[in-house]
């Protein structure tokens, strides 16, 4: 049994070629949008954030530990 030899420059330069395409593909996903599109897609992306915002229940009252007066104090 003998291993297929293979010459880790040329296979370095394949791998660099094809994660280069992979990151040019990305960008002209990201970035090659007309102004037009990127205002829609900003526009639906605020809508969908503040729908998502409008369902958000905030709790206060004896059963998060406090007295039920003051809102708690959102730890990071």
């Amino acid at each position: 049994m003998s291993a297929e030899i293979v010459n880790l420059r040329l296979a370095r330069k394949a791998k660099a070629r094809s994660e280069k395409e992979r990151q040019a593909e990305q960008n002209r996903i990201s970035f090659g949008r007309t102004k037009q599109e990127k205002t829609l897609t900003r526009a639906l992306n605020e809508k969908a954030e503040k729908r998502l915002d409008q369902g958000r229940i905030e709790r206060t009252g004896p059963s998060d530990g406090t007295d039920g007066k003051t809102a708690p104090v959102e730890r990071k």
